[in-house]
């Protein structure tokens, strides 16, 4: 196997670091054209629009995670019709979540707009908006597979290159379709429909060796069995993970329109802390996952110390970004005064969140990587548990006590990913 050095983590992570830049840069551009139409409702438009078809899409992002972490171990195992037998599962499950969305529409936007209600001006936009996005369900779908599948073979400048042409493309054809040809708030969805099916057309030609799979194989029942585990296992963990951060923001509400405010801008830094983040944790899943597919201890404990390392780094970074340049971007953010006031009087949880949630972070590449999703589910069902108990706590502690619990509920994660992380090693033996 190809040795394991620093310069190959840095290999696979800073191409996602970088291909993450492109993600917040695309919403940016959305919102920047319509409002060059001059008018609040189709601001409002695109911005509900994109939230509703994120929240559909994100239920399958469990895709991504478990086609990585099944593919390395079918690489680092040397199975190479395996590792093609995946790719191909996850598209079929995607082809088929993706008809179904575009099938269910209409009862699904519906639904959507009783949850997250607008003005009528805003929802007929915003259901043109969904109406065309809709029939992208497919592609994007497919492309957590394809990224997937690429990261478990660290093919990560591949990834890159897919996110900044497909990406890249949105914006282009934002800009012609709305500017240009002045077809507002469909011209935006549009862009991205056809940018989304591009991009699946390009990925499958990235990933065109890998499709070589047979029927017999992709249809084995007891590898369906286990992607089948594996993916609902992920389903469940990010259910409760996302849970706990969405009632921060709405705890946040209750405290009134300042703290709301000041805790969106600060959260915007943990998203970006996200971003670049992500690439050391997802080496973690491609090393780790190829280590438990060739049963490898060493390697196993070399992949989780090389990654951790530069993981850390990155985390000690951030916190030190955000504590020389986060009064200036708060400026930046936001003119009004007393909201700055408040992000800054909160500012000091944020740059503790990195090394506070450094640990929670790579852990779950690692067991993404080998596959311990059970063990995910019982780690998020502990920690969401020890935040709802926190914020019942420090409930007097005002947006204080939210913040902490914050913390205690990150710090929760990584501790209790402690707990089962030799079992890893164990099941090598």
């Amino acid at each position: 196997m190809t040795p394991l050095t620093h310069r190959r983590v840095l290999v696979i992570a800073l191409p996602i670091v970088a291909a993450n830049v492109t993600v917040p840069l695309l919403g940016l551009v959305d919102t920047a054209v319509v409002g060059q139409l001059g008018e609040a409702a189709p601001i409002g438009a695109v911005g509900l629009g994109a939230v509703i078809l994120s929240a559909f899409f994100w239920m399958f992002g469990f895709l991504r995670m478990g086609t990585t972490g099944l593919a390395a171990q079918a690489h680092g195992a040397g199975d190479v019709a395996e590792t093609g037998a995946i790719l191909k599962r996850g598209l079929l499950i995607a082809g088929a979540v993706g008809g179904l969305l575009i099938a269910l529409q209409l009862p699904l936007i519906w639904g959507a707009f009783r949850l997250a209600p607008g003005s009528a001006e805003v929802e007929g936009l915003a259901a043109q908006y969904l109406q065309i996005r809709i029939w992208g369900a497919p592609a994007t779908i497919g492309m957590y597979a394809l990224t997937g599948w690429l990261i478990a073979l660290e093919r990560t400048r591949a990834v890159m290159v897919l996110q900044v042409i497909t990406n890249g493309a949105n914006i282009a054809l934002d800009l012609w379709f709305v500017l240009g040809l002045g077809w507002g708030v469909p011209g935006v969805a549009l862009a991205t429909l056809i940018a989304e099916w591009s991009g699946l057309a390009f990925g499958l030609w990235l990933v065109r060796d890998g499709l070589q799979a047979t029927g017999a194989r992709i249809f084995d029942a007891l590898k369906l069995r286990r992607m089948a585990t594996v993916n609902g296992h992920i389903m469940v963990r990010s259910v409760l993970l996302q849970g706990c951060f969405t009632a921060f923001l709405f705890l946040s509400a209750g405290r009134g329109d300042l703290t709301i405010a000041a805790n969106q801008i600060l959260l915007q830094f943990l998203e970006v802390m996200a971003y670049l983040l992500d690439g050391f944790a997802f080496a973690a899943e491609t090393l780790v996952g190829q280590a438990v597919g060739a049963r490898n201890r060493a390697r196993l404990a070399d992949s989780v110390r090389l990654t951790s390392i530069w993981g850390l780094a990155g985390a000690g970074l951030m916190a030190a970004l955000f504590a020389l340049l986060g009064p200036a971007i708060i400026d930046l953010m936001t003119t009004a005064e007393d909201v700055r006031a408040e992000a800054r009087h909160y500012l000091p949880w944020v740059v503790a969140a990195p090394l506070v949630g450094i640990a929670a972070w790579m852990f779950d590449g690692i067991f993404i990587g080998a596959t311990l999703t059970r063990e995910m589910v019982l780690t998020a069902a502990f920690s969401a548990a020890t935040y709802t108990l926190c914020v019942w706590l420090t409930w007097p502690m005002g947006n204080h006590g939210l913040w902490l619990s914050l913390m205690l509920f990150n710090a929760a994660r990584g501790l209790s990913q402690a707990v089962f992380y030799p079992r890893i090693a164990r099941s090598l033996a």
